[in-house]
């Protein structure tokens, strides 16, 4: 499940390319530097001669993205932009920095600043640092001027000026917004050999510029991420460019027996002369068409290729993409060239590739209606389906890692969900090559209480904007509609989040969404807002984001199970004791279980969440107070893994309701930017606690679940099919293991795609049973083996919410259900036995095979049992997949779970099996 990505190979072959060229080229760049005369900044005693240098081929169509920069402040750098962007310019005491880089990351890199996510750390950054531009500098090398030559780019926070050669040739006015995409046709300045081109990056304030904050989810970086945080392309072409490619893809319903592709693309002549091209272009192997356009000089054309004039473009029997868990993954590729005559030849002679394009697009069909509610409820390919989804966060410093990004998706569908929320940071190319991939439906869209929302969020952060901010968002916009249009894994665009745009700003959105082909719905925000010409958002966003109990999430109210809700949680998510002791310094520690009222630096800088009083408070009444870090730790695994299990089970239950049916959720948040103990299924270190195995056993295909509001238990089948057949059994237990009832009812059948089937309906009250119990609920299917098993710690005495005094954030809980019995299970007799196996075609890839057994005499079951996959040292592997994990076992009863992970991930180390439970003593066996 978790093969090292080529992409990552090629990734690690890049950075050691660039770390020789700069150790040897810094002597021939020395060398060269003096023979040109070129100054040099002043020296820093931290850094040697960095130089970046990119070859760029000549070939037609490539695209070459620069390898690194050197950067510095330019409070440090005296000399003009003239000379800091001419070849050969001496950068001895600069920075190196990578590709993709924030100020920030590229000094956490080279050792000038602590790492920011351990402890206060970041704090002793000094922001001032980042209050003036920083030059990022880099050279590239050609051997050949006769192709054109262009710097193809976006992703500059939060402007620049830009430099080639010692020239000019943008200014921070026109290279302004993070998403603006910009092409600077440099041909004119580029000389055969050394060529350089600097940034002079502007200081970024998300508050005042269309770029990206970080609002309440982390401590924000001192540099706000300031820099280049998508690739610079140095694109190469010949007299005809061909920009703008894509596909409109339009697929039979509801018999998905057909498709209809339209091929689009913008052809423009660069020359003084008029030219006929001729633009042809292949679909996979079996569909090829070409048509000769002729162009005046300097002239655009936009040339479509449709079913009328091109048969082909009409598919039978297409393959279809499909959400993961609903079908497969398929796509295609376009290929793409414009060709033109050779020069002094004849007609006949012959022509050459002056530009080409390879892109990759899905066929599927994304419909996203307001049902009788006023909910939007989308459908994939005519399938309604719930969308089970969570929110995104990229890397605090906005550090790509493929690997690491691919890891975390394979978690994401390993969850179960089906959708990522990505609000404001818009990832790299790569990121949703591989949603595409995975399966994993995205909802991309602009950032709240920032700049986006400054005209019409009121009294929230953001300014206001100006005539000049319109264009810059305009543009925006049509970049990234152009760069997502065609990701099968794009579903929507949200134009606002907490606010919906005004008129104006909406048309601007709309009229670049229409002209870039946008295909599918647009989402005027997240929230119950609307707009003049996209309507009614479908959406709402009423919270909450800090703790509620389990059973919240039953109620048709507030951020309860009933139409979209597009962000919320119960806050808190505490990690594991692993995570915890490489994030938080001992006193830290001690603080985070002692003291409820303590500010805790790493949950947010928002002063409504600056603490965990509210988290604690009900831990310590439903649980007991902790009498240390590791009993907090342990009551927080049980208290996250019921709560985040509740909200999925509850929005998958309603799903098929006749009246107010809920129709998405997404969790806030899938993963932090760093290392937090708020807002994350998955944690900075890929780490996996009692939210993960929660989410995990809530979004099983075939799943047996208990309703906190009415007491039934429900079968829920997310599979294609309909399955019949079904035995449930139900049982509730004393926490000594006593049983106190049983049930079980055959027969059972539910549909396919998420419906649902009512197995019966437990007493209000039960002879006998204790206030704190347990139940035990077990799913077979025809044949008898077991299907689905989910355990739940429950109480006579209910959470009492006060649901008049909601506001956004919560709703306070005047009385809480009584789990304190859980402190009394006499401790469970756990053994497992554990073996490793490495396939002969996959030896990257390890999977352990886990079998654990409660052996003990009596009746007490081991509850939450978890398993880590541990090395010699005791360190996490990670990331690792299990099949299942934080399970409860009975006396005799075992389960075999295997985990899956990359073997290289050992160290070296032989993989062991460390054991814990809420009443299981810590054991860790070998797994050879």
């Amino acid at each position: 499940m978790f093969p090292t990505p080529v992409r990552a190979v090629r990734a690690v072959r890049v950075v050691r390319a660039v770390r020789w060229e700069t150790s040897v080229l810094a002597v021939l760049g020395l060398l060269g530097a003096l023979v040109a005369g070129a100054p040099a900044a002043a020296p820093s005693p931290r850094a040697p001669h960095v130089r970046a240098v990119t070859a760029v081929p000549a070939d037609p169509g490539s695209t070459t993205p620069l390898s690194g920069y050197a950067i510095r402040s330019t409070a440090e750098v005296s000399d003009a932009a003239a000379l800091v962007s001419a070849p050969g310019y001496r950068t001895t005491g600069w920075h190196p920095a990578g590709p993709r880089s924030t100020v920030l990351a590229a000094l956490v890199a080279d050792g000038t600043h602590p790492d920011p996510f351990y402890s206060t750390a970041q704090q002793r950054i000094p922001a001032a640092d980042f209050t003036v531009p920083w030059w990022f500098r880099a050279e590239f090398t050609v051997a050949d001027t006769s192709a054109r030559t262009y710097l193809d780019f976006s992703g500059v926070v939060s402007a620049a000026d830009v430099f080639v050669n010692g020239k000019q040739v943008a200014t921070a006015s026109a290279v302004v917004g993070a998403y603006t995409h910009h092409e600077l046709d440099v041909t004119a300045l580029v000389r055969a050999g050394a060529n350089a081109v600097a940034f002079r990056i502007q200081p970024n304030n998300p508050r005042k510029n269309l770029t990206m904050g970080w609002l309440d989810w982390l401590q924000p970086p001192p540099d706000e991420n300031m820099g280049i945080v998508r690739d610079v392309l140095v694109r190469r072409g010949g007299p005809v460019a061909l920009r703008d490619a894509h596909v409109l893809t339009s697929l039979a319903l509801p018999s998905l027996d057909s498709a209809d592709l339209t091929v689009k693309a913008k052809v423009r002549n660069e020359s003084a002369e008029d030219v006929t091209a001729a633009v042809s272009g292949t679909i996979g192997s079996g569909i090829a068409f070409r048509r000769d356009v002729p162009l005046r000089a300097h002239e655009t054309k936009t040339v479509a290729f449709t079913p009328a004039d091109t048969p082909q473009l009409h598919l039978d029997r297409p393959r279809v993409w499909w959400p993961a868990g609903m079908g497969a993954q398929e796509l295609y590729e376009l290929d793409l060239a414009v060709t033109v005559p050779v020069p002094g030849s004849d007609a006949d002679a012959g022509a050459g590739v002056s530009d080409r394009v390879r892109h990759g697009f899905g066929i599927r069909s994304v419909q996203a209606p307001l049902n009788k509610d006023g909910a939007r409820q989308y459908s994939v390919n005519g399938r309604p389906l719930l969308i089970r989804g969570a929110g995104w966060s990229p890397d605090e410093l906005l550090r790509w890692d493929p690997a690491y990004a691919e890891d975390r998706l394979a978690y994401a569908r390993d969850l179960g969900l089906n959708t990522l929320r990505l609000e404001g940071h818009l990832e790299q190319d790569e990121f949703f090559d591989l949603a595409d991939r995975y399966g994993i439906l995205t909802l991309p869209g602009w950032q709240c209480c920032t700049k986006w929302e400054g005209e019409v969020n009121g009294t929230e952060a953001g300014e206001s904007w100006s005539e000049a901010d319109h264009p810059v968002a305009e543009a925006s916009m049509a970049a990234e509609a152009a760069r997502l249009r065609d990701h099968p894994s794009v579903i929507s665009f949200l134009i606002g989040s907490d606010f919906a745009p005004d008129a104006e700003i909406e048309r601007g959105y709309v009229d670049a969404l229409r002209a870039a082909d946008w295909p599918t719905p647009v989402i005027p925000a997240a929230t119950a807002k609307s707009a003049p010409l996209t309507g009614a958002s479908g959406m709402r966003m009423p919270g909450p984001y800090d703790w509620v109990p389990p059973g919240y999430w039953y109620d048709k109210r507030e951020g309860g199970a009933t139409g979209f809700n597009s962000e919320t949680s119960a806050g808190p998510d505490i990690p594991t004791l692993d995570t915890l002791r490489r994030m938080m310094s001992p006193a830290e520690l001690t603080s985070l279980w002692k003291d409820p009222a303590a500010p805790q630096y790493h949950r947010s800088p928002s002063r409504t969440y600056a603490t965990l009083k509210l988290y604690d408070d009900a831990l310590s009444a439903r649980y007991g107070a902790p009498r240390s870090l590791e009993d907090y730790v342990a009551k927080a695994q049980l208290a996250q893994y019921e709560n985040v299990r509740a909200q999925y089970e509850a929005y998958a239950r309603n799903a098929t309701d006749a009246s107010k049916p809920s129709t998405g959720v997404i969790y806030w948040m899938f993963n932090s930017g760093w290392t937090s103990l708020h807002w994350q299924l998955v944690d900075r270190y890929l780490d996996q606690n009692g939210a993960y195995f929660g989410a995990k056993k809530a979004n099983e295909p075939l799943h047996i679940q208990y309703s906190y509001d009415d007491r039934t238990v429900a079968v829920v089948n997310r599979r294609t099919a309909a399955v019949s057949g079904l035995t449930a059994r139900v049982s509730l237990f004393n926490t000594d293991g006593t049983r106190k009832y049983d049930r079980t009812v055959t027969g059972l059948a539910v549909g396919g795609d998420g419906a649902k089937a009512i197995a019966l309906t437990l007493p209000a009250t039960v002879d006998g049973l204790s206030t704190t119990h347990l139940a035990r609920l077990v799913l077979t299917d025809a044949a008898g083996r077991e299907v689905s098993r989910n355990v739940y710690w429950l109480s006579t005495r209910r959470d009492v919410l006060d649901y008049d005094e909601s506001d956004w954030w919560h709703t306070p809980t005047t009385a809480y259900a009584d789990l304190t019995g859980l402190r009394s299970m006499a401790q469970a007799a756990v053994s497992a036995t554990a073996t490793t196996s490495v396939a002969a075609d996959a030896p990257s890839t390890s999977t352990t095979v886990v079998t654990v057994r409660n052996t003990g005499t009596g009746n007490t079951p081991a509850l939450l049992t978890d398993l880590h996959l541990v090395d010699g040292k005791d360190a996490p592997v990670l990331p690792v997949q299990w099949s299942d994990n934080q399970i409860s076992l009975w006396p005799g009863e075992s389960a075999t779970l295997t985990a899956t992970y990359r073997t290289a991930d050992l160290r070296g180390s032989a993989p062991r099996i460390r054991i814990t439970g809420w009443n299981t003593p810590t054991a860790t066996v070998p797994a050879t």
